[in-house]
């Protein structure tokens, strides 16, 4: 199984949270289903998905970064 963890940071968590929300359509096209949100320190914010496609999950990472929310990111396996 390939995850996919993302993290980031927002200053108004509810607000991210809202947009996160609406990006919904689109991460499910990505072919990524969101398993778990983590609230750190100072705004981090950190996102663990599921990966059925993993070029597709590229892609919406890569739209993300052009539209100036770059996420550090990296693909996990189960071991």
């Amino acid at each position: 199984m390939t995850q996919l963890l993302i993290q980031t940071s927002a200053p108004d968590y509810t607000a991210w949270k809202s947009a996160f929300d609406a990006e919904g359509e689109n991460i499910a096209a990505a072919s990524l289903t969101p398993l778990q949100i983590w609230k750190g320190d100072a705004n981090a914010i950190l996102v663990l998905f599921e990966v059925a496609n993993r070029k597709n999950a590229q892609g919406w990472l890569a739209k993300q970064s052009a539209l100036g929310h770059p996420y550090q990111s990296q693909f996990l396996q189960t071991a």
